[in-house]
């Protein structure tokens, strides 16, 4: 702050005015503090700010054309106000042009939603709000600013979408209409996993972005494996919140609550996203019972189909199949109160054991309540604090195997998976090794 007021403070002396645009300002008005400050400086030649900027500290710039700088070692974007011709149908094919005098209510014209075109003098602290912007921010309101210019920017439908998740906003009519409109089709992956991803991590209630994707028909497509869920029936007896979509929110939802005691939060949540998938191409009504046999396993493709439109990432792709492989062992093992050579073997197939207790616990509150998830969880629990001290006593290792004269190869490789499974049944080191051993010459 103190450094946008310097800047603002030489801007006004050479006749210019410094206003924050855009998030912060809407975050302040919310009550929630906000990491990023945006500034747009008005009045002045771009020559002009750049002498200031020069003099204020490290400049760097993002283009001359696009008029924005920041300063090395600050948090702050500087922006000067711009004009933007579309030329394509994509995201970023936009001829920009710098105007640094087309007047505050231009500027703000520009923005996607009333909500982000409120403005603050940095000196005085004017508010300058020329689309009742803070009327529908007191309201909970998502408005579009302008006809004209916000159709031509595809990515705002998602934007749309995700501030409607992370603040619990809803959406004008008209607004809606004209997301129904566009085309989203030619945004590039990164663009569209950014909004999403914001969605996940930001969101109490991440379900409201995929419900308003679905209420305005843009499932498809980016997102359109989950299409198959709308509708998709589950057991009742099991299911009483209904179909397969509406599942699959609510455990969204509850992953929302859960996911910071888990190691990596967005595959976590991508895994709660994708972890029925493969009801849609295994459920089955047989009388009065419906069953999905398999679905876990025969979920990872269609998954992985999914992951891949957005990332080519590996680690995060296999952490969340692998989290969907497994989503149902951990209820299963709780229910039935099983052995902990049994435990132990689920948690091994993971590098993220808590997680999959918690996709669990969400996976329940999707359909029976947090009463019966808090019991498993309980046990689960306990469960992993047996699985850790097992991991965390010595165990028996390629060396010892050679010290004791097996050759390498494939039968080494075999018998250190033997030792591992001994391992995860708590047999000792000196124990195993002599039993591994004893493998190794009735095997030879």
């Amino acid at each position: 702050m103190m450094l946008a007021e310097k800047i603002a403070e030489q801007v006004s002396a050479v006749g210019g005015r410094v206003y924050y645009v855009g998030g912060c300002v809407r975050d302040a008005l919310l009550g929630v503090e906000g990491k990023d400050i945006d500034i747009e400086v008005h009045g002045i030649s771009p020559a002009s700010l750049e002498e200031i900027l020069d003099k204020t500290g490290m400049r760097t710039s993002f283009g001359e054309s696009f008029g924005i700088y920041a300063i090395k070692g600050h948090s702050l974007d500087i922006a000067m106000p711009r004009k933007e011709k579309l030329h394509g149908r994509g995201h970023r094919d936009f001829d920009v042009f710098v105007d640094p005098f087309i007047g505050v209510e231009s500027a703000a014209k520009r923005r996607d939603f009333t909500v982000n075109a409120i403005m603050r003098d940095v000196l005085t602290g004017e508010i300058i709000d020329p689309f009742g912007g803070a009327k529908d921010l007191e309201k909970g309101i998502l408005r579009h600013v302008s006809d004209d210019s916000f159709g031509e920017d595809p990515l705002r439908v998602l934007r749309l979408c995700q501030f409607a998740a992370r603040f619990g906003f809803s959406v004008a009519d008209e607004t809606l209409d004209i997301c129904k409109k566009m085309d989203i089709s030619t945004l590039s992956r990164e663009r569209v996993e950014g909004e999403m991803k914001k969605a996940l991590l930001k969101s109490e209630k991440p379900s409201v972005f995929f419900e308003l994707l679905r209420k305005i028909g843009k499932l498809s497509p980016w997102f359109g494996e989950l299409l198959p869920l709308i509708g998709l029936e589950q057991d009742a007896r099991y299911h009483m919140e209904g179909d397969v979509w509406t599942h699959t929110m609510m455990v969204l939802d509850a992953a929302a609550e859960l996911k910071d005691n888990t190691e990596n939060p967005y595959g976590f949540m991508l895994a709660a996203l994708c972890h029925d998938l493969g009801k849609a191409v295994c459920t089955v009504r047989e009388g009065e019972r419906v069953h999905s046999y398999g679905h876990d396993v025969k979920g990872i493709p269609i998954a992985r189909r999914l992951l891949h439109r957005f990332t080519d990432e590996r680690k995060l792709i296999r952490y969340v199949l692998e989290i969907t492989e497994h989503h149902m062992k951990p209820n299963v093992l709780a229910s039935n109160r099983s052995a902990i050579k049994k435990t132990n073997k689920m948690f091994d197939c993971v590098s993220d054991p808590m997680a999959l207790i918690m996709i669990a616990a969400a996976d329940v509150r999707g359909q029976r309540g947090i009463g019966v998830s808090a019991d498993h969880t309980d046990f689960l629990l306990d469960r992993l604090e047996v699985y850790r001290k097992y991991m965390a006593e010595p165990y028996v290792t390629g060396k010892d195997l050679l010290a004791a004269g097996v050759p390498e190869g494939e039968q080494l490789k075999s018998m250190l998976e033997y030792a591992h499974k001994l391992r995860l049944a708590g047999v000792d080191k000196d124990s195993a090794l002599m039993q591994t051993l004893r493998f190794y010459k009735s095997n030879k």
